[in-house]
């Protein structure tokens, strides 16, 4: 501990008066480069954030940090982060740069001059069905083949607002899972990825073996018109969200693989209007979760209904 304290100092006082990097050749803005404009991870696992709101959230996640990078319009937001990137046990560079280069490296329009390398944590299987102390029951999403990094962020953020207690990306068998840790889905989830646990490129079939030896009841969300023989579908009210619950939600538009839906427990679908055939993957997503939280009771008692 004491040689990380001391490793923390260290940077600090060699950032303090180092000279902003002004080649873009340099090895920091190179990595900044390939995990944000690239959408890629580094070497050592890291991806970028980046925004004052992301820096922070990422700050605040307890993931390991690499480094943080400030453009000279970025410096205006050093005092916001001052709490965390200040402090002497934090044991990363605080690096400069200017305005220009900074453009060349961000992967927004417009972009607010910080930027960070953070590694995600690793999660494992027993970390995502592991019941946080508030939480009744594990409730799971899992993101088989939504090919969009943005509704990829978006269900992931509303899954954590609503009181999921971990999330799992998957192939459906037709289509891959968007990188829940690419910057536009980090920048949709606003943070959530950083702090739900998370586990990445699952084998389908495998994990809903193992759900099933787990105990968890494995929820189809269905676009399909049931054939004969088939149960039927039920409405989010008509299911039993205390109970330990994985949530599948497919492609944008295929949705699930039909195999998927008949192996599941059960298949659910949201009533709507006729002449509606159906929502976006994200929209559903957050009607299931609210209906999740209300019988869960994670939301507050004045927003539930009697």
């Amino acid at each position: 501990m004491a040689t990380l304290v001391k490793a923390g100092r260290d940077a600090r006082a060699a950032n303090s008066g180092a000279a902003a990097i002004t080649s873009r050749d340099n090895r920091w803005l190179k990595e900044f480069r390939l995990a944000l404009r690239g959408g890629l991870q580094t070497a050592t696992g890291c991806v970028g954030v980046e925004g004052v709101r992301l820096v922070e959230e990422a700050l605040r996640s307890g993931c390991r940090m690499e480094a943080v990078l400030f453009s000279e319009a970025g410096e205006r937001h050093h005092e916001r982060l001052a709490p965390f990137v200040d402090r002497p046990e934090m044991a990363f560079p605080v690096l400069r740069t200017t305005d220009r280069l900074f453009g060349g490296i961000a992967d927004t329009d417009h972009p607010q001059g910080v930027a960070a390398l953070v590694a995600p944590r690793v999660a494992t299987l027993d970390d995502i069905l592991r019941v946080p102390g508030e939480a009744c029951s594990p409730l799971l999403v899992v993101l088989a083949g939504v090919q969009d990094p943005g509704n990829v962020g978006t269900i992931l953020r509303t899954a954590s607002a609503f009181g999921a207690t971990g999330a799992v990306t998957a192939a459906s068998g037709q289509s891959g899972t968007a990188s829940p840790f690419s910057p536009k889905a980090l920048r949709a989830s606003a943070g959530a990825a950083l702090h739900l646990p998370i586990l990445v490129g699952m084998s389908l079939p495998i994990l809903l073996t193992q759900l099933r030896v787990a105990n968890l009841r494995t929820l189809a969300s269905s676009v399909h018109e049931p054939r004969d023989g088939d149960s039927p579908l039920l409405a989010p009210w008509e299911v039993d969200w205390c109970e330990p619950v994985a949530l599948l939600v497919g492609n944008e538009g295929a949705g699930l693989p039909e195999e998927v839906e008949r192996n599941a427990d059960a298949r659910i679908r949201i009533p709507m209007a006729s002449g509606i055939e159906s929502l976006n993957a994200a929209a559903a997503a957050a009607v299931l979760f609210y209906e999740a939280a209300r019988q869960r009771k994670t939301l507050p008692a004045g927003n539930q209904r009697p």
